[in-house]
């Protein structure tokens, strides 16, 4: 089972965070800013795990989340969505959606890194 994470993010400071977090765990990261192309780089980058944005320039992490279920190569891919918005109609159309986990920002290092080994674990069982 691979360690390579997709992070889809446009905040610098949120990316380098987690980028630090995650490579300092033995992850490979992989970042990108702009949801207008996201799904052809996640397509193209086959991580193990994305960590996906709600709010993006170019298109929302929900669309993205929507392609992504819609395409039979990343439809099991598992999701890890950021919102600065903790309101539940987001994480209600996120879960509909399909998303494998939401989290809320600000979040600490402990519940980041929780999140992806939990959602790769999960992954990694038949």
């Amino acid at each position: 089972m691979g360690r390579h994470v997709l992070l889809i993010e446009d905040e610098p400071n949120i990316i380098e965070a987690i980028r630090f977090l995650l490579t300092r765990d033995g992850w490979a990261v992989e970042t990108h800013s702009d949801g207008t192309d996201a799904v052809e780089v996640i397509r193209a980058a086959e991580p193990d795990l994305v960590i996906l944005d709600l709010m993006l320039p170019g298109r929302s992490g929900m669309d993205i989340l929507r392609d992504l279920r819609g395409i039979p190569e990343t439809a099991k891919l598992p999701i890890l969505m950021l919102t600065a918005r903790g309101q539940s109609r987001d994480r209600e159309m996120a879960e509909r959606a399909g998303v494998s986990r939401f989290m809320t920002k600000p979040f600490s290092n402990a519940e980041v890194l929780t999140a992806v080994r939990d959602l790769l674990a999960q992954a990694s069982r038949p």
